[in-house]
């Protein structure tokens, strides 16, 4: 399996985890409440589960046990044991809610359904999640996420 095309199932204790790295443009489910049943079809669908939960890691397989609870060392954790490689040019593709890849937008397509400060700062890369309807551009949140990033020395691995 290509690392690049890990996909994972987030347990209801890793929400948080699973943003970042839905941010750092990994495939990754999360929900805070799965029916019974729901994780063997992610798995059987060919997804990884991450789970701080040893009793679902050993019904599992397979699965990762996430042996930390701060976001910096998850994510360090899952780049030591070969899952997880960031590269920047996956950044900022998924959408944070619902986890689908974002679909680049011309401008003028977004009128209306974006700030006016930010079409009128003619901002590009507007992106657009088919799935939720939600629109994502390069503005503050996103510099804040890189630099987060940055400090977490993330960003060079």
């Amino acid at each position: 399996m290509d690392p690049f095309e890990i996909r994972f199932v987030a347990d209801v204790m890793l929400g948080h985890l699973s943003k970042w790295l839905r941010v750092m443009g990994c495939d990754t489910h999360y929900q805070p409440f799965y029916t019974s049943g729901k994780i063997e079809e992610f798995i059987v669908d060919g997804r990884l589960l991450l789970s701080r939960n040893r009793r679902m890691i050993k019904k599992y397989n397979p699965s990762l046990f996430i042996e930390t609870d701060h976001v910096r060392t998850q994510l360090q954790e899952l780049i030591k044991k070969g899952c997880l490689f960031p590269d920047m040019s996956r950044w900022f593709t998924r959408c944070l809610v619902c986890n689908t890849l974002l679909k680049k937008l011309p401008l003028q397509d977004a009128k209306g359904q974006i700030p006016e400060y930010v079409y009128s700062q003619n901002f590009s890369g507007i992106c657009f999640c088919a799935s939720c309807g939600r629109y994502f551009w390069p503005g503050s949140h996103k510099t804040r996420m890189i630099a987060q990033i940055a400090e977490w020395n993330l960003a060079g691995c």
